[in-house]
């Protein structure tokens, strides 16, 4: 399969099971919503090193957030419920609650909760109240700049962690330009974030290592400058891989934004479009790009 005179490679993507939190964050304006999102979402790239994988999934308007103020929502992935629960502990109280005029409020729907905002009710150190409106409670707890609204309780469902694909190109420049072109169009796509900086990785890595205790390496296979003393992956002429990699609430938000994402990825410069996977061992979710494509 070809696009744009660019070679698809028959191969899959791995992904594999995760658990996903989704929040909105609202704020008096546009530019303080996206702040304290983007606070929350910080090193949050891989659960590698992270603890958990966020991103920035969609910007509100007044008329469509839950308190008519400018909002964003979030989405947070972990391996299970438990570190969920101490992910959006931290980063809802250490880096929503304290962003002036921020509230938060759950955006999925579940019947698999947890009480964050039942726990940081304590920090109103006794002042802190509650109302219940269409079964859902919201906490007020008294700050400095007015009250932090938080929402009692977040649903926890179950996701897809691993989504990827490869651009392969003849230059870096070549290679950058059509994964943020792919990026541009797959924030277009709801359920999905592209956890790593701008969406883009560089440092794909594979399981295993030559050292002891290191449990991850670096994708030898897709590194243009060791080619020649390693089994590799990468064609005559590529000389820059990047890899996107992609969180989804569903297979088909996943199918979605990587078909978007390849077609726009396929401009001149760019060689071969692959992806990574380890033989279909480690993830239940196969993503095939000429299925995807068709």
């Amino acid at each position: 399969m070809k696009i744009n005179n660019i070679e698809i490679e028959d191969t899959f993507a791995e992904a594999f099971g995760m658990k996903a939190a989704g929040i909105t964050i609202t704020a008096i304006n546009e530019k303080w919503a996206m702040i304290a999102a983007q606070t929350a979402t910080g090193f949050a790239t891989s659960i590698i090193g992270c603890g958990c994988e966020a991103g920035i999934n969609t910007i509100l308007t007044p008329e469509e957030s839950m308190d008519g103020r400018p909002g964003v929502k979030v989405l947070f992935f972990t391996m299970s419920t438990k570190d969920m629960e101490k992910q959006l502990m931290n980063r809802i109280g250490q880096c929503i609650m304290t962003s002036p005029t921020s509230a938060c409020f759950n955006d999925l729907v579940s019947d698999k909760k947890i009480k964050t905002g039942g726990k940081l009710r304590f920090f109103g150190d006794g002042f802190q109240s509650s109302k219940l409106i269409n079964g859902r409670r919201f906490w007020r707890v008294p700050v400095m700049d007015g009250e932090f609204l938080v929402e009692e309780s977040y649903s926890i469902v179950n996701a897809i962690g691993g989504g990827n694909f490869f651009i392969l190109a003849k230059d870096l420049s070549s290679a950058l330009a059509a994964a943020e072109a792919s990026i541009e169009e797959m924030k277009k796509v709801q359920g999905v974030i592209m956890p790593f900086p701008g969406g883009i990785v560089r440092s794909g890595s594979k399981i295993g290592s030559r050292y002891k205790g290191q449990q991850v390496s670096v994708n030898t296979a897709y590194c243009p400058t060791i080619r020649s003393r390693v089994e590799t992956g990468i064609p005559e002429g590529v000389n820059a891989v990047l890899e996107i990699v992609i969180d989804g609430l569903s297979e088909e938000a996943i199918k979605e934004a990587t078909r978007r994402g390849i077609i726009k990825a396929c401009i001149p410069g760019v060689i071969r479009i692959s992806a990574g996977n380890y033989g279909g061992k480690l993830g239940q979710y196969h993503f095939h790009l000429k299925e995807i494509l068709k």
